[in-house]
Protein backbone atom coordinates (compact mmCIF):
# COMPACT_ATOMS: atom_id res chain seq x y z
CA UNK A 1 0.00 0.00 0.00
CA UNK A 2 1.11 3.27 -0.56
CA UNK A 3 -0.54 5.91 1.88
CA UNK A 4 0.45 9.78 2.56
CA UNK A 5 2.99 10.42 5.11
CA UNK A 6 1.67 10.74 8.59
CA UNK A 7 1.33 14.18 10.17
CA UNK A 8 3.85 14.12 13.03
CA UNK A 9 6.27 12.64 10.26
CA UNK A 10 6.03 15.32 7.47
CA UNK A 11 8.57 17.69 9.01
CA UNK A 12 11.12 15.10 9.02
CA UNK A 13 10.88 13.65 6.06
CA UNK A 14 10.84 17.59 4.20
CA UNK A 15 13.92 17.60 6.42
CA UNK A 16 15.73 14.25 4.23
CA UNK A 17 14.32 14.95 1.35
CA UNK A 18 15.86 18.36 1.49
CA UNK A 19 19.22 16.51 2.03
CA UNK A 20 18.90 13.83 -0.76
CA UNK A 21 18.82 16.74 -3.33
CA UNK A 22 21.97 18.16 -1.76
CA UNK A 23 23.82 15.16 -1.69
CA UNK A 24 22.33 14.48 -5.82
CA UNK A 25 23.15 18.02 -6.72
CA UNK A 26 26.68 17.75 -5.13
CA UNK A 27 27.45 15.80 -7.95
CA UNK A 28 26.72 17.48 -11.10
CA UNK A 29 27.92 21.25 -11.37
CA UNK A 30 24.75 22.30 -13.85
CA UNK A 31 22.45 21.10 -11.06
CA UNK A 32 24.39 22.31 -7.94
CA UNK A 33 23.99 25.67 -9.80
CA UNK A 34 20.17 25.51 -10.29
CA UNK A 35 19.78 24.36 -6.63
CA UNK A 36 21.39 27.48 -5.26
CA UNK A 37 19.63 29.84 -7.61
CA UNK A 38 16.04 28.15 -7.67
CA UNK A 39 15.45 24.81 -5.71
CA UNK A 40 12.32 24.24 -6.57
CA UNK A 41 12.64 24.98 -9.96
CA UNK A 42 14.27 21.32 -9.81
CA UNK A 43 12.53 18.81 -11.88
CA UNK A 44 12.29 15.24 -10.04
CA UNK A 45 13.51 13.86 -13.47
CA UNK A 46 16.35 15.74 -13.54
CA UNK A 47 17.31 14.06 -9.94
CA UNK A 48 16.70 10.67 -11.26
CA UNK A 49 19.30 11.36 -14.29
CA UNK A 50 21.53 12.57 -11.73
CA UNK A 51 21.67 9.49 -9.53
CA UNK A 52 22.08 7.40 -12.65
CA UNK A 53 25.15 9.09 -13.88
CA UNK A 54 26.31 9.47 -10.01
CA UNK A 55 25.67 5.29 -9.76
CA UNK A 56 27.57 4.66 -13.13
CA UNK A 57 30.55 6.12 -12.24
CA UNK A 58 30.39 5.01 -8.88
CA UNK A 59 30.44 8.27 -6.92
CA UNK A 60 27.43 6.70 -4.76
CA UNK A 61 25.21 3.82 -4.24
CA UNK A 62 22.17 4.21 -3.66
CA UNK A 63 19.92 2.65 -0.96
CA UNK A 64 16.41 2.07 -0.23
CA UNK A 65 14.65 0.55 2.46
CA UNK A 66 12.54 -2.83 2.56
CA UNK A 67 12.05 -5.77 3.51
CA UNK A 68 12.05 -9.21 1.13
CA UNK A 69 10.61 -11.42 3.73
CA UNK A 70 7.46 -9.54 4.02
CA UNK A 71 7.14 -8.48 0.59
CA UNK A 72 7.64 -4.68 1.41
CA UNK A 73 9.59 -1.90 -0.86
CA UNK A 74 10.52 -4.80 -3.26
CA UNK A 75 8.71 -3.12 -6.19
CA UNK A 76 10.57 0.39 -5.34
CA UNK A 77 13.76 -1.77 -5.51
CA UNK A 78 12.89 -2.94 -9.23
CA UNK A 79 12.16 0.05 -10.55
CA UNK A 80 15.64 1.88 -9.05
CA UNK A 81 17.51 -1.15 -10.20
CA UNK A 82 16.14 -0.23 -13.77
CA UNK A 83 15.94 3.27 -13.47
CA UNK A 84 19.63 4.09 -12.01
CA UNK A 85 22.07 0.94 -12.60
CA UNK A 86 23.90 0.49 -15.38
CA UNK A 87 22.93 -1.45 -18.77
CA UNK A 88 24.86 -3.47 -20.64
CA UNK A 89 25.41 -1.02 -23.37
CA UNK A 90 26.95 1.46 -20.02
CA UNK A 91 29.67 -0.70 -19.34
CA UNK A 92 30.77 -1.25 -22.60
CA UNK A 93 33.26 -4.53 -23.82
CA UNK A 94 33.72 -6.86 -21.47
CA UNK A 95 37.64 -8.17 -21.62
CA UNK A 96 38.76 -11.34 -21.50
CA UNK A 97 42.27 -13.80 -22.21
CA UNK A 98 43.02 -15.69 -25.47
CA UNK A 99 43.27 -19.27 -24.31
CA UNK A 100 46.81 -19.65 -25.78
CA UNK A 101 48.53 -16.67 -25.98
CA UNK A 102 46.52 -14.97 -22.70
CA UNK A 103 46.53 -11.62 -24.85
CA UNK A 104 43.74 -9.35 -23.81
CA UNK A 105 40.79 -9.78 -26.03
CA UNK A 106 36.93 -7.76 -25.83
CA UNK A 107 33.44 -8.98 -27.09
CA UNK A 108 31.17 -6.13 -27.70
CA UNK A 109 27.79 -6.16 -26.04
CA UNK A 110 26.10 -6.85 -29.49
CA UNK A 111 24.00 -9.61 -30.60
CA UNK A 112 25.99 -9.94 -33.67
CA UNK A 113 29.50 -10.74 -31.85
CA UNK A 114 30.72 -14.12 -31.33
CA UNK A 115 28.58 -15.66 -27.91
CA UNK A 116 30.40 -14.95 -24.60
CA UNK A 117 28.78 -16.08 -21.05
CA UNK A 118 29.72 -16.53 -17.58
CA UNK A 119 27.92 -19.19 -15.60
CA UNK A 120 27.37 -17.71 -12.46
CA UNK A 121 25.21 -19.73 -9.99
CA UNK A 122 23.85 -23.48 -10.36
CA UNK A 123 20.59 -24.26 -8.64
CA UNK A 124 18.58 -27.16 -8.13
CA UNK A 125 14.91 -27.02 -9.13
CA UNK A 126 12.68 -29.89 -8.09
CA UNK A 127 10.59 -29.79 -11.68
CA UNK A 128 13.19 -29.08 -14.51
CA UNK A 129 16.50 -30.24 -12.85
CA UNK A 130 19.67 -28.72 -12.30
CA UNK A 131 19.84 -24.81 -13.85
CA UNK A 132 22.90 -23.02 -14.46
CA UNK A 133 22.58 -19.06 -14.41
CA UNK A 134 24.26 -17.24 -16.62
CA UNK A 135 25.25 -13.75 -18.12
CA UNK A 136 25.39 -13.58 -21.96
CA UNK A 137 27.94 -10.59 -22.60
CA UNK A 138 27.92 -11.29 -26.11
CA UNK A 139 26.32 -13.34 -29.22
CA UNK A 140 23.30 -15.11 -29.26
CA UNK A 141 22.13 -18.85 -27.82
CA UNK A 142 19.46 -20.36 -28.85
CA UNK A 143 17.68 -23.44 -27.72
CA UNK A 144 19.14 -26.69 -28.66
CA UNK A 145 22.53 -25.24 -29.40
CA UNK A 146 26.36 -26.33 -28.58
CA UNK A 147 28.08 -24.22 -26.55
CA UNK A 148 32.00 -24.91 -25.38
CA UNK A 149 33.18 -24.52 -22.14
CA UNK A 150 36.66 -23.57 -21.55
CA UNK A 151 37.30 -25.10 -17.98
CA UNK A 152 36.35 -28.83 -19.30
CA UNK A 153 37.40 -28.04 -23.33
CA UNK A 154 34.39 -29.88 -24.05
CA UNK A 155 31.02 -28.84 -25.67
CA UNK A 156 28.26 -28.43 -23.74
CA UNK A 157 24.27 -28.66 -25.34
CA UNK A 158 21.49 -26.80 -24.16
CA UNK A 159 18.12 -28.34 -24.19
CA UNK A 160 16.14 -25.81 -22.93
CA UNK A 161 16.59 -21.99 -21.96
CA UNK A 162 14.15 -19.75 -19.11
CA UNK A 163 13.70 -16.61 -18.70
CA UNK A 164 13.49 -16.69 -14.64
CA UNK A 165 10.55 -14.64 -13.18
CA UNK A 166 10.65 -15.25 -9.17
CA UNK A 167 9.75 -18.79 -8.91
CA UNK A 168 8.39 -19.45 -12.47
CA UNK A 169 10.26 -20.05 -15.63
CA UNK A 170 9.19 -18.65 -18.73
CA UNK A 171 10.66 -21.06 -21.69
CA UNK A 172 12.43 -18.62 -24.64
CA UNK A 173 13.94 -19.33 -27.76
CA UNK A 174 16.88 -17.54 -27.62
CA UNK A 175 18.82 -15.01 -25.29
CA UNK A 176 20.90 -12.55 -27.03
CA UNK A 177 23.78 -9.93 -25.61
CA UNK A 178 22.61 -8.47 -21.91
CA UNK A 179 20.30 -11.14 -21.10
CA UNK A 180 20.42 -12.98 -17.77
CA UNK A 181 18.83 -16.37 -17.98
CA UNK A 182 18.86 -20.14 -16.65
CA UNK A 183 19.82 -22.84 -18.40
CA UNK A 184 19.10 -26.45 -18.22
CA UNK A 185 20.93 -30.14 -20.25
CA UNK A 186 24.10 -29.22 -19.04
CA UNK A 187 26.36 -32.43 -18.13
CA UNK A 188 29.11 -30.16 -15.92
CA UNK A 189 28.76 -26.71 -16.05
CA UNK A 190 30.05 -25.32 -13.02
CA UNK A 191 29.93 -21.51 -11.01
CA UNK A 192 32.60 -19.51 -12.36
CA UNK A 193 32.80 -21.31 -16.23
CA UNK A 194 33.19 -19.64 -19.41
CA UNK A 195 31.14 -20.41 -22.24
CA UNK A 196 31.20 -19.65 -25.19
CA UNK A 197 31.65 -19.75 -29.22
CA UNK A 198 33.97 -22.99 -30.57
CA UNK A 199 35.24 -20.66 -33.39
CA UNK A 200 36.15 -17.55 -31.22
CA UNK A 201 37.33 -18.87 -27.80
CA UNK A 202 37.87 -16.74 -24.77
CA UNK A 203 38.82 -16.65 -20.88
CA UNK A 204 36.16 -14.44 -18.88
CA UNK A 205 37.30 -13.56 -15.61
CA UNK A 206 36.87 -16.25 -13.11
CA UNK A 207 35.42 -16.03 -9.69
CA UNK A 208 37.41 -16.26 -6.87
CA UNK A 209 36.42 -18.53 -4.16
CA UNK A 210 38.22 -19.31 -0.96
CA UNK A 211 39.05 -22.11 0.46
CA UNK A 212 36.72 -23.46 3.72
CA UNK A 213 37.46 -22.49 7.00
CA UNK A 214 35.13 -24.00 9.35
CA UNK A 215 34.10 -27.89 9.34
CA UNK A 216 31.13 -30.05 11.32
CA UNK A 217 30.60 -33.93 10.94
CA UNK A 218 27.36 -34.68 9.72
CA UNK A 219 25.43 -38.00 9.72
CA UNK A 220 22.37 -39.41 8.37
CA UNK A 221 19.85 -40.42 12.11
CA UNK A 222 18.81 -43.81 10.19
CA UNK A 223 19.90 -46.46 7.65
CA UNK A 224 17.42 -45.45 5.01
CA UNK A 225 18.49 -41.89 4.94
CA UNK A 226 22.42 -42.38 4.33
CA UNK A 227 22.44 -42.44 0.42
CA UNK A 228 19.35 -39.80 0.67
CA UNK A 229 21.70 -36.98 2.54
CA UNK A 230 25.07 -37.89 0.48
CA UNK A 231 22.58 -37.09 -2.84
CA UNK A 232 21.76 -33.74 -0.88
CA UNK A 233 25.38 -32.76 -0.17
CA UNK A 234 26.03 -33.72 -3.83
CA UNK A 235 23.28 -31.15 -4.51
CA UNK A 236 24.42 -28.17 -2.25
CA UNK A 237 28.24 -29.00 -3.45
CA UNK A 238 27.09 -28.66 -7.41
CA UNK A 239 25.17 -24.63 -5.92
CA UNK A 240 27.73 -23.44 -3.38
CA UNK A 241 31.17 -23.69 -4.40
CA UNK A 242 32.72 -22.20 -1.25
CA UNK A 243 30.90 -25.76 0.36
CA UNK A 244 33.39 -28.87 0.51
CA UNK A 245 32.02 -32.69 1.65
CA UNK A 246 34.77 -35.21 2.20
CA UNK A 247 34.67 -38.28 3.97
CA UNK A 248 37.23 -38.47 7.11
CA UNK A 249 39.32 -41.78 6.09
CA UNK A 250 40.54 -42.29 9.60
CA UNK A 251 36.94 -41.89 11.28
CA UNK A 252 34.98 -42.82 7.98
CA UNK A 253 32.72 -39.30 9.40
CA UNK A 254 31.30 -37.15 6.46
CA UNK A 255 32.70 -33.63 7.44
CA UNK A 256 31.34 -30.27 5.74
CA UNK A 257 33.62 -27.74 5.64
CA UNK A 258 32.66 -23.70 4.85
CA UNK A 259 32.84 -20.18 5.47
CA UNK A 260 31.76 -19.92 8.87
CA UNK A 261 29.06 -21.08 11.14
CA UNK A 262 26.34 -19.24 9.80
CA UNK A 263 26.94 -20.99 6.21
CA UNK A 264 26.66 -24.48 7.79
CA UNK A 265 23.59 -23.35 9.57
CA UNK A 266 22.22 -22.00 6.56
CA UNK A 267 22.95 -25.49 4.84
CA UNK A 268 21.93 -27.78 7.33
CA UNK A 269 18.71 -25.88 7.52
CA UNK A 270 18.43 -26.30 3.53
CA UNK A 271 18.84 -30.03 5.03
CA UNK A 272 16.38 -30.89 7.06
CA UNK A 273 13.74 -27.89 5.08
CA UNK A 274 13.79 -28.67 1.29
CA UNK A 275 15.19 -32.10 1.40
CA UNK A 276 13.27 -33.33 4.33
CA UNK A 277 16.48 -35.17 6.32
CA UNK A 278 17.09 -35.54 10.04
CA UNK A 279 20.35 -35.33 10.44
CA UNK A 280 22.87 -35.47 13.83
CA UNK A 281 26.01 -32.81 13.91
CA UNK A 282 29.06 -32.71 15.83
CA UNK A 283 30.73 -29.55 16.72
CA UNK A 284 32.34 -27.25 14.40
CA UNK A 285 36.09 -27.59 13.74
CA UNK A 286 38.74 -25.27 12.52
CA UNK A 287 40.25 -25.91 9.29
CA UNK A 288 43.71 -26.31 10.06
CA UNK A 289 46.65 -26.43 7.88
CA UNK A 290 50.42 -27.30 7.62
CA UNK A 291 53.60 -25.26 6.28
CA UNK A 292 57.29 -26.03 6.51
CA UNK A 293 59.91 -22.95 8.20
CA UNK A 294 63.03 -24.76 6.80
CA UNK A 295 64.39 -25.50 3.75
CA UNK A 296 65.86 -28.71 3.27
CA UNK A 297 68.00 -30.64 0.21
CA UNK A 298 66.85 -34.51 -0.13
CA UNK A 299 68.09 -37.28 -2.43
CA UNK A 300 65.24 -40.05 -2.83
CA UNK A 301 65.81 -43.52 -4.69
CA UNK A 302 63.10 -45.09 -5.23
CA UNK A 303 63.93 -49.28 -6.13
CA UNK A 304 60.64 -51.32 -6.10
CA UNK A 305 59.21 -54.81 -8.00
CA UNK A 306 55.68 -54.77 -8.93
CA UNK A 307 53.91 -57.89 -10.54
CA UNK A 308 58.10 -59.39 -12.02
CA UNK A 309 58.52 -55.30 -12.70
CA UNK A 310 61.07 -53.36 -11.56
CA UNK A 311 60.48 -49.73 -10.94
CA UNK A 312 63.41 -47.23 -10.69
CA UNK A 313 63.40 -43.30 -9.55
CA UNK A 314 66.26 -41.10 -8.24
CA UNK A 315 65.60 -37.38 -7.58
CA UNK A 316 67.15 -34.79 -5.67
CA UNK A 317 64.83 -32.16 -4.72
CA UNK A 318 65.13 -29.24 -2.67
CA UNK A 319 62.13 -28.22 -0.42
CA UNK A 320 61.26 -25.02 1.50
CA UNK A 321 58.17 -23.24 2.27
CA UNK A 322 57.10 -20.96 -0.42
CA UNK A 323 56.43 -17.09 -0.32
CA UNK A 324 53.82 -16.53 2.39
CA UNK A 325 51.46 -14.81 -0.87
CA UNK A 326 51.71 -18.03 -2.67
CA UNK A 327 49.21 -20.90 -2.23
CA UNK A 328 49.72 -24.28 -3.17
CA UNK A 329 52.61 -25.65 -4.75
CA UNK A 330 55.37 -23.48 -6.46
CA UNK A 331 57.32 -26.46 -8.36
CA UNK A 332 60.79 -25.51 -10.24
CA UNK A 333 63.03 -27.70 -12.45
CA UNK A 334 66.62 -26.78 -12.34
CA UNK A 335 67.29 -29.92 -14.56
CA UNK A 336 68.15 -28.89 -18.19
CA UNK A 337 65.98 -29.62 -20.91
CA UNK A 338 67.08 -32.95 -22.42
CA UNK A 339 68.34 -34.89 -19.46
CA UNK A 340 65.02 -36.19 -18.30
CA UNK A 341 61.67 -36.63 -19.98
CA UNK A 342 59.30 -33.88 -19.59
CA UNK A 343 56.20 -35.77 -18.68
CA UNK A 344 58.42 -38.10 -16.06
CA UNK A 345 58.71 -34.40 -14.19
CA UNK A 346 55.14 -33.65 -15.17
CA UNK A 347 55.14 -36.86 -12.62
CA UNK A 348 56.97 -35.29 -10.06
CA UNK A 349 55.06 -32.20 -9.88
CA UNK A 350 51.83 -34.45 -9.72
CA UNK A 351 53.37 -36.51 -6.64
CA UNK A 352 53.96 -33.22 -4.74
CA UNK A 353 50.75 -32.31 -5.60
CA UNK A 354 49.19 -35.19 -4.23
CA UNK A 355 51.29 -35.40 -0.90
CA UNK A 356 50.45 -32.12 -0.27
CA UNK A 357 47.02 -33.00 0.72
CA UNK A 358 48.36 -34.53 4.22
CA UNK A 359 50.99 -33.20 6.19
CA UNK A 360 53.21 -34.67 8.19
CA UNK A 361 52.49 -33.41 10.94
CA UNK A 362 48.55 -34.07 11.26
CA UNK A 363 47.55 -34.58 8.10
CA UNK A 364 46.12 -31.52 7.44
CA UNK A 365 46.57 -30.03 3.75
CA UNK A 366 50.20 -28.22 3.41
CA UNK A 367 49.03 -24.16 2.85
CA UNK A 368 51.86 -23.58 0.56
CA UNK A 369 55.10 -25.77 -0.69
CA UNK A 370 58.41 -24.92 -2.47
CA UNK A 371 60.03 -27.45 -4.77
CA UNK A 372 62.78 -27.17 -6.43
CA UNK A 373 64.26 -30.39 -8.55
CA UNK A 374 67.58 -30.00 -8.50
CA UNK A 375 68.36 -33.73 -10.56
CA UNK A 376 66.76 -36.60 -11.64
CA UNK A 377 68.16 -40.15 -13.08
CA UNK A 378 66.26 -42.83 -14.88
CA UNK A 379 66.99 -46.25 -16.46
CA UNK A 380 65.13 -46.51 -20.11
CA UNK A 381 63.64 -50.03 -18.82
CA UNK A 382 62.60 -49.57 -15.78
CA UNK A 383 61.41 -45.56 -14.74
CA UNK A 384 57.75 -44.54 -15.52
CA UNK A 385 55.69 -41.59 -14.62
CA UNK A 386 54.48 -43.93 -11.74
CA UNK A 387 57.78 -44.68 -10.64
CA UNK A 388 58.36 -41.02 -9.61
CA UNK A 389 55.12 -40.10 -8.50
CA UNK A 390 55.79 -42.32 -5.83
CA UNK A 391 59.28 -41.02 -5.44
CA UNK A 392 58.10 -37.37 -4.89
CA UNK A 393 55.73 -38.28 -2.25
CA UNK A 394 58.21 -40.56 -0.37
CA UNK A 395 60.48 -37.95 -0.33
CA UNK A 396 58.04 -35.31 0.57
CA UNK A 397 57.20 -37.69 3.78
CA UNK A 398 60.95 -38.15 4.89
CA UNK A 399 61.44 -34.01 4.47
CA UNK A 400 58.67 -33.52 5.99
CA UNK A 401 60.02 -33.52 9.90
CA UNK A 402 63.62 -32.17 8.77
CA UNK A 403 61.97 -29.18 7.53
CA UNK A 404 59.96 -27.77 10.46
CA UNK A 405 56.70 -28.41 10.30
CA UNK A 406 54.10 -26.22 12.11
CA UNK A 407 50.25 -25.81 12.42
CA UNK A 408 48.84 -22.87 10.60
CA UNK A 409 45.23 -21.16 11.58
CA UNK A 410 42.51 -18.99 9.68
CA UNK A 411 42.61 -15.45 10.75
CA UNK A 412 39.83 -13.91 9.88
CA UNK A 413 39.21 -10.11 9.47
CA UNK A 414 37.02 -8.64 11.94
CA UNK A 415 34.91 -5.68 11.80
CA UNK A 416 32.47 -4.53 14.90
CA UNK A 417 30.05 -2.07 14.97
CA UNK A 418 29.54 -0.95 18.55
CA UNK A 419 27.89 1.80 21.17
CA UNK A 420 30.87 3.97 21.92
CA UNK A 421 30.29 3.13 25.42
CA UNK A 422 30.75 -0.95 24.90
CA UNK A 423 33.81 -0.07 23.21
CA UNK A 424 36.17 -0.80 25.99
CA UNK A 425 34.75 -4.16 26.69
CA UNK A 426 34.54 -5.19 23.14
CA UNK A 427 38.38 -4.62 22.78
CA UNK A 428 39.14 -6.43 26.26
CA UNK A 429 37.03 -9.38 24.96
CA UNK A 430 39.29 -9.40 21.83
CA UNK A 431 42.26 -9.84 23.35
CA UNK A 432 41.60 -12.55 25.03
CA UNK A 433 40.67 -14.29 22.02
CA UNK A 434 44.20 -13.57 20.64
CA UNK A 435 42.88 -10.45 18.61
CA UNK A 436 44.82 -8.03 17.24
CA UNK A 437 43.15 -4.24 16.74
CA UNK A 438 44.00 -2.86 13.29
CA UNK A 439 41.63 0.13 13.78
CA UNK A 440 38.87 2.17 14.87
CA UNK A 441 36.82 4.91 13.27
CA UNK A 442 33.24 6.87 14.32
CA UNK A 443 30.50 6.13 12.33
CA UNK A 444 27.26 7.45 12.36
CA UNK A 445 27.33 7.82 16.57
CA UNK A 446 28.95 4.67 17.17
CA UNK A 447 32.60 3.12 16.80
CA UNK A 448 33.79 0.22 13.76
CA UNK A 449 36.74 -1.49 15.22
CA UNK A 450 38.53 -3.38 12.98
CA UNK A 451 40.87 -6.49 13.69
CA UNK A 452 42.50 -9.71 13.06
CA UNK A 453 41.10 -12.79 15.50
CA UNK A 454 42.14 -16.13 14.99
CA UNK A 455 38.48 -18.55 13.97
CA UNK A 456 39.54 -20.96 16.81
CA UNK A 457 38.98 -17.86 18.84
CA UNK A 458 35.33 -17.30 17.55
CA UNK A 459 32.90 -19.86 17.96
CA UNK A 460 29.80 -18.71 19.72
CA UNK A 461 31.34 -14.69 19.33
CA UNK A 462 27.70 -13.48 18.47
CA UNK A 463 26.00 -14.20 21.11
CA UNK A 464 28.84 -13.17 23.39
CA UNK A 465 29.04 -9.66 21.44
CA UNK A 466 24.78 -9.15 22.29
CA UNK A 467 25.38 -10.10 26.11
CA UNK A 468 28.14 -7.59 26.29
CA UNK A 469 26.18 -4.67 24.31
CA UNK A 470 22.77 -5.24 25.20
CA UNK A 471 22.04 -6.55 21.45
CA UNK A 472 23.14 -3.19 20.04
CA UNK A 473 26.49 -4.44 18.18
CA UNK A 474 27.12 -6.57 15.10
CA UNK A 475 29.82 -7.81 13.73
CA UNK A 476 30.92 -9.09 10.25
CA UNK A 477 34.26 -11.34 9.70
CA UNK A 478 35.96 -13.31 6.51
CA UNK A 479 38.99 -15.08 6.02
CA UNK A 480 42.24 -13.02 5.70
CA UNK A 481 44.86 -15.72 5.68
CA UNK A 482 46.51 -18.39 8.05
CA UNK A 483 49.39 -17.94 10.53
CA UNK A 484 51.41 -19.88 12.65
CA UNK A 485 49.67 -21.39 15.83
CA UNK A 486 51.44 -20.46 18.94
CA UNK A 487 52.79 -23.62 20.32
CA UNK A 488 51.45 -23.91 23.11
CA UNK A 489 48.08 -24.23 21.53
CA UNK A 490 49.30 -25.98 18.76
CA UNK A 491 49.99 -28.76 21.23
CA UNK A 492 46.39 -28.45 22.82
CA UNK A 493 44.83 -29.36 19.31
CA UNK A 494 47.64 -32.01 18.45
CA UNK A 495 46.72 -33.89 22.02
CA UNK A 496 42.32 -33.17 21.54
CA UNK A 497 42.40 -34.45 18.12
CA UNK A 498 45.34 -37.14 17.59
CA UNK A 499 45.88 -38.14 21.17
CA UNK A 500 49.86 -36.65 20.78
CA UNK A 501 51.75 -33.57 22.28
CA UNK A 502 54.84 -33.47 20.38
CA UNK A 503 55.63 -31.07 18.14
CA UNK A 504 58.49 -32.11 15.37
Amino acid sequence: ETLPIPDDMKEMAAEWREKLFEAVCETDDALLEKYFDNKDSIQIQEIEKAIREASIKQVFVPVLCGSAFKNKGVQPLLNAIAAYLPSPLDVGVVVGQHPRSHEKITREPDAKAPFSALAFKIATDPFVGRLAFIRVYSGVIKSGASIFNMRTEKKERITRIYQMHANKQNPKDQVEAGDICAVVGFKSIKTGDTLCDDRHKIFLESIDFPDPVIGIAVEARSQEEIEKLSLALDKLVDEDPTFQVKVDDDSGQTIISGMGELHLEVLIDRLKREFKLEISQGKPQVAYKESFTRSVIHQEIFENEIAGKTLFADITVELSPADKDFKGLDFESRIPANKVPKNLILAIERGFSKAMNSGVLAGYPMVNLKVDLIDASFHNADSDELSFEIAAQKAFKSVGEKAGPVLMEPIMSTEINTPEENMGEIIADLNKRRGQVEGMESKSGSKLIKAMVPLAEQFGYVTILRSLTSGRAISTMEISHYAVVPRGIAETVLKRVFGRVELL
